[in-house]
This record gives structure tokens, C-alpha cells and sequence, in this order.
């Protein structure tokens, strides 16, 4: 069988930026790329699958949770040999299993390595899988891989059905019993947009799911990165994830195959990586804790020659320097790829090999070297998710709506969880019931909206506090005008000194200067990755024709719509420029008003936003 190669895949921030891709696949048409592990949670809170005499793991009602910082390297799945066996003679108890995609382009079933002959079913792997349940370890299945997203077979991308991707990932959760899925997306996965908003509204659908049925499912994304962070198409992977309220609970970066012509320090560059990442989640997610984000890590290196040759050159030192680093930092998940590489049977200086490392090495020193990241965070302890659904809803005003907020554990026992909920404009009254559960249980959001509330898109941010820490979901709210027409557009002047309804990346900030008319105006911050855009949603009359206005100032300032209808204009100057975007509404009427900078061109400003 031919081998498989590690793959670079160039990346652009701004004009062109380098950046580390996956593994190439080498040749069996099924056989996928190189990738990453992950695995946040706790110590096993529930019992573990084992295997019947048939081979077939028994039913058990719910995942075991992985441990709280975990060492799972990848196993090719598509190469000879035992799961379980390889498992044991490495001294790995967790492995991240490559890969899970669709046979041909187009299709939305999934097989391992997209063949046929290996279905999701107990018969294809369910004896080596539960073999390592019963020794207190586990599997954590990828879905993906560099062929998948160079062919068009990563589910997401194959697959226009979002219900039937969910399904996908559902059936290897319940198949398998296991309680993370990594989503590995390199390549045409990380531009395909479609794809991309498909695979993460199919995660919210499968947390949803497993929320209401108790089980523990994580996620987390294996992505390529720069040496200093995720390039803007892996950021734009996770900024939908947000905007879809799905929860990664993981981002796993694969620090190797970077291509730029450097000689690599491998440790080193991990770690500025993974010092990267920490600061674009934390603008990301603002609301964590520093533990919190360095607990959505995860990092994958690449043992020994990686593709691009002897310049990236990962040691076994370097693996023991990056487990101590990572152990220090509170860093979730440490992988490689793969564990069929971990040895030095081939000549010293062969890159890309997917059976050995190209280094002079022992048989499993990699593994040995990292094996000890698993137990090094002592007790998990307790957490849980949260998640609400519907995350959306319009309500008239003068009318009335709810939606389910449900928790889960995800890691320890069940502990006790205030509920609180905050954002609600005036005008629309919002309460949960009841304001404490356990973990596991449901309450209700109910929304009351006055017949006298503004029209316009507000995001409400549901809170769940408990020992261990704090989570929080967000309902969209869209309130329309109870006569079936007009909607204003809401603070275009930002004189009420707060952002609200409008929603801003970061840097985004209401300021007393430079201003159009009044005492405030708006000031984006465009950088390297995003370009500072603000947003406002609006329920307007269907099919009728419209006019937004709007004063800008600074390079590259734009104003539009977009949703039920599409248009922009922009300017640049060092003084206030007026524009104007005429445009026509859909049968929906509603739109989504945005102003926005460009990519690292400076500050913009903008005041006095109307439609009419």
C-alpha cells in the first residue's frame, strides 16, 4: 500500500502568509492526511463500554469523559495491524483515530478512510475500540483529513444536508460510545464557506442532541497554524462556530509541515503558536478565564523529518520540552502524527514517512515522552455545558416566545447551576425558569416582548454559574414592528453611549471623538484578521425599497446589507464622507446593516446611521 506524505497548504493573512497545513495523503485513495488530537474532560464518571464475545461493545448510555488534559496521538486507521495492539505495545491508552469521510464527492454517508468495506459499525474497528474502553482508555474518531478536503469528501463539504451530516457524527458517537469528534479542516475546507457554516450548524445540532439525552460529546477542530497562530482561514472556521452558537470545546493546531523557508526551532515554534492561539480565543472568547482558554488547546506535533524536510525537525527533547510546557500552561490536548511513525527504522533524514520518523530514535520514544501530559492534571473535577434551542427566534412586538436552555455534565458529577439572563433591550422582558437546575436538567427562557420595543436584532446572554465555573449561550432576539412594516434602524447615532443592539468584533467601541453631529460615534479596529465590522439586524417591510445613509471617516470605511438583501458602498478620507446604499428587501424583510473597516488599514469611524 503506498505511503502517506505530510502536506503544506499555503495560507493568507492579508496580502500572503504562510502557514502549517495537515498530512497529505500518499495514496490509497481512502487514505487521508495528517491531523490532530484532542480531549479536554474529566476521570471516567460513568461506566465504560466493554466488549460482548462477539466483538460488539455493549450498550451504554452515555461516553466516557476523556481525562482533563490528555495525550491522544493519531493512529492511521487505513494501515495493517491492531488498534488495540499498537495501543498497548506504545503504552497509549487514548488515540485519535484518522479518518471519517465519505466514500465520493457528493454523498452524505461516511465510512473510516471513506471506503466501503469499513463502515461506521461495531464490525469495523468495535472490538479494538471497546478492547481499549475496557482498559480505561478511549478513541476519539476524525472526521476529515487533507484527501478528504483536497476531494470534496470531508462530510460538511460532500454533504448539503445539515441534518444528515449531524446524523453522520451522531452514529460514530453512539456506535462507538465515544465523547469527542475531531473535525480536522485543511485545505479547500478552510475557504469553502458553505461547508463550513453546514459542519457547525450540524455540531450545535449534535450538542443540542446530546444535551437532551445526557451524553458527553465534545468537540474540537484540528486546524493548520502559523508560528504565531491561526492563519484568517482557520479564525473564520471559529468565528462561525460563534456565530452559530456551536461549542469547541478544543482548537488543536498542527505545528509542523510551515513551509516558509525557515530553519525551525520545533519546540519553540509550538509554543509561540500555542501562545498565539491563546490570544486570538481570548478576543474570541472574551469571556473565559485564562484557564479556560489555555483549556481549549490542543497542539500536534509531527515526530522527527516532517514533509518539508530536515529544516523542521521535531526531537524526542523537543517532545519532552513541549509536554512540560504544555503541563505547565494548563494546555488540553497534546497529539502527534501518528503513532505507526513513532520509531527509526528508516534512514536518518527521510521526510514525510508515514512509518517512521526519519531521526534516530527508539521504538515508541515519542509516545514515552509525551504519555506522561495524560495524568499530569491531576484531579478533573466538575463542568458542564449549556446550550439553548431554539438560539433564535422573531417575535412581534406585543407578543411573546420561549426557547429550552438544557445543561449537561461534561466532566465529574452533577453539581448545581444558577441561571441568569442579561441583554434584553427596553421593552422586552426576559426570565428563566426555574433560575437553578442540576447538571442534566432544563429550564425555560421566556421572552415578552411590548407592543413600544424597537425593532432590531439583540443578542441576549444566557449565564450558568456553578462551582466550577461559569458558561454562557446566546439567543438572537428579533423583534418586529406589530404592524407588519417599517423597523427603524436603532442607535445610528450611538448617542445612547452603549454599542446595543448593534454587535461588534473586537475593538469596536462607541467614542466621544472624532464625531458627525451629537456626543458620540462609532470606532472599528480593524487588524490582520478581521476587518472590525458592527452589526445591527433589521425586520423591515418585505419587498419595498429602501435607503441606508451613514457618515464614515478613515481608509476603506464601507457600509451596506446583507441577508434579505445585498448592497455596499465605502470611501476613504480624514474627514466624514457621506454615504448612501440603496436597496430592496425580500419577501423576509430582514437584513443585517454592517459597517466595516479594511484588513490592518487603521482605525474607521462611523456616525449617523439611517435608513429611510
Amino acid at each position: 500500500m503506498p505511503l502517506q506524505r505530510p502536506f503544506q497548504a499555503a495560507l493568507t493573512v492579508g496580502a500572503a502568509l504562510a502557514a502549517s497545513a495537515g498530512l497529505l495523503v500518499g495514496a490509497p485513495a481512502a487514505a487521508q492526511a495528517a491531523t490532530a488530537a484532542t480531549a479536554p474532560t474529566t476521570a471516567p464518571a460513568v461506566p465504560i463500554a466493554t466488549a460482548s464475545p462477539t466483538g460488539t461493545p455493549t450498550a451504554v448510555t452515555t461516553g466516557t469523559p476523556l481525562p482533563a488534559h490528555v495525550f491522544a496521538p493519531y493512529y492511521e486507521a487505513y494501515t495493517p495491524g491492531s488498534l488495540s495492539g499498537q495501543a498497548g505495545q506504545s503504552g497509549n491508552k487514548y488515540l485519535s483515530m484518522a479518518f471519517v469521510q465519505a466514500a465520493t464527492k457528493g454523498s452524505c454517508s461516511v465510512y473510516w478512510d471513506g471506503d466501503t468495506s469499513t463502515p461506521i459499525a461495531a464490525s469495523s474497528f468495535g472490538s479494538d475500540i471497546a478492547g481499549l474502553q475496557a482498559s480505561g482508555g478511549n478513541v476519539i474518531p476524525s472526521f476529515g483529513g487533507y484527501a478528504a478536503d483536497n476531494g470534496g469528501t470531508e462530510i460538511a463539504d460532500s454533504c448539503t444536508d445539515v441534518n444528515q451530516i449531524a446524523a453522520a457524527y451522531e452514529s460514530v458517537i453512539t456506535t462507538y460510545n465515544v465523547s469527542r469528534i475531531d473535525l480536522d479542516t485543511e485545505d479547500n475546507s478552510l475557504t469553502n464557506t458553505a461547508g463550513i457554516d453546514r459542519r457547525n450548524k450540524a455540531v450545535k445540532l449534535v450538542e443540542d442532541w446530546a444535551a437532551a439525552n445526557g451524553r458527553n460529546v465534545q468537540f474540537s477542530y484540528t486546524l493548520p497554524t502559523t508560528t504565531g497562530g491561526l492563519a484568517d482561514s482557520g479564525l473564520s472556521v471559529l468565528k462561525n462556530a460563534v456565530g452559530n452558537n456551536a461549542r469547541i470545546d478544543v482548537v488543536n493546531i498542527m505545528t509542523f509541515d510551515y513551509y516558509d523557508g525557515a530553519t525551525h526551532q520545533m519546540a519553540t515554534d509550538a509554543e509561540h503558536a500555542a501562545g498565539g492561539l491563546y490570544n486570538q480565543l481570548a478576543q474570541l472568547y472574551p469571556g473565559k478565564s485564562a484557564a479556560q482558554l489555555w483549556d481549549s488547546i490542543g497542539i500536534t506535533l509531527m515526530p522527527g523529518v516532517d514533509d518539508y524536510g530536515a529544516a523542521e525537525t521535531t526531537t524526542v527533547a523537543d517532545a519532552r520540552n513541549v509536554q512540560a510546557w504544555a503541563t505547565s500552561k494548563g494546555v488540553n490536548t497534546l497529539a502527534f502524527w501518528a503513532l505507526q511513525r513513532d520509531n527509526g527504522s528508516c534512514a536518518v533524514g527521510t521526510a514525510g514517512s508515514d512509518t517512521c520518523s526519519g531521526i534516530a530514535q527508539n521504538t515508541w520514544d515519542f509516545s514515552h515522552a509525551l504519555e506522561p501530559f495524560t495524568s499530569s492534571g491531576g484531579s478533573t473535577g466538575n463542568d458542564f455545558a449549556l446550550s439553548d434551542s431554539p438560539a433564535s427566534g422573531s417575535v412581534q412586538a406585543g407578543s411573546s416566545t420561549t426557547a429550552t436552555v438544557s445543561t449537561s455534565v461534561t466532566s465529574g458529577s452533577a453539581q448545581s447551576i444558577a441561571l441568569s439572563v442579561s441583554g434584553a433591550p427596553a421593552g422586552v422582558t426576559a426570565a428563566i425558569s426555574p433560575n437553578s437546575v442540576t447538571a442534566g436538567g432544563t429550564a425555560t427562557l421566556s421572552l415578552s416582548v411590548d407592543s413600544g420595543a424597537a425593532p432590531g436584532s439583540y443578542p441576549l446572554s444566557i449565564t450558568g454559574t456553578a462551582a466550577s465555573g461559569s458558561h454562557s449561550s446566546t439567543y438572537t432576539l428579533t423583534v418586529t414592528s406589530s404592524g407588519g412594516g417599517g423597523g427603524a434602524l436603532v442607535n445610528g447615532g450611538f448617542e445612547t453611549g452603549s454599542l446595543s443592539p448593534w454587535t461588534c468584533q473586537g475593538g469596536g467601541a462607541v467614542v466621544n471623538s472624532p464625531v458627525h453631529s451629537g456626543s458620540h460615534a462609532l470606532r472599528l479596529t480593524p487588524t490582520a484578521s478581521q476587518t472590525g465590522e458592527c452589526d445591527q439586524t433589521l425586520a423591515l417591510q418585505p419587498n419595498h425599497a429602501y435607503t441606508l445613509t451613514g457618515w464614515v471617516q478613515g481608509n476603506y470605511a464601507y457600509i451596506g446589507v446583507s441577508g434579505g438583501a445585498s448592497g455596499s458602498n465605502w470611501a476613504s478620507g480624514s474627514g466624514w464622507t457621506k454615504l448612501a446604499v440603496p436597496f430592496t428587501t425580500d419577501a423576509s424583510g430582514v437584513v443585517t446593516v454592517y459597517v466595516h473597516g479594511w484588513y490592518s488599514q487603521g482605525d474607521v469611524y462611523g456616525d449617523d446611521f439611517a435608513i429611510s
